[in-house]
């Protein structure tokens, strides 16, 4: 087997190794789970206090000031998981 210098060139082209072959469209696509699997992925807990309430979604909890306002954060992430937790995901990063 032939020793290879680091500056020399290699005359024959490089295989991808399969690389080539994946359409373009293919790998601009993000994997976006299915609405079930995303609802199931945190326990959701209600704590209702004198006024308002809190959310826990996994381990971060959401204070509300009212329980309507919560419910209807509540009902958005339900109809739209993926977008809405996208947004609370940028909104408690943004904070660290």
């Amino acid at each position: 087997m032939r020793d290879y210098d680091v500056n020399e060139t290699v005359e024959q082209p490089v295989e991808m190794r399969g690389y080539d072959r994946i359409p373009e469209m293919e790998l601009k696509q993000d994997y976006k789970p299915k609405k079930q699997e995303i609802l199931r992925e945190y326990e959701i807990l209600i704590r209702f206090l004198s006024v308002g309430c809190v959310v826990k979604v996994g381990c971060k909890e959401i204070p509300f000031r009212s329980v309507k306002e919560a419910m209807e954060e509540l009902n958005k992430y339900v109809d739209n998981p993926y977008e809405e937790g996208k947004k609370w995901h940028e909104l408690f990063n943004s904070e660290d």
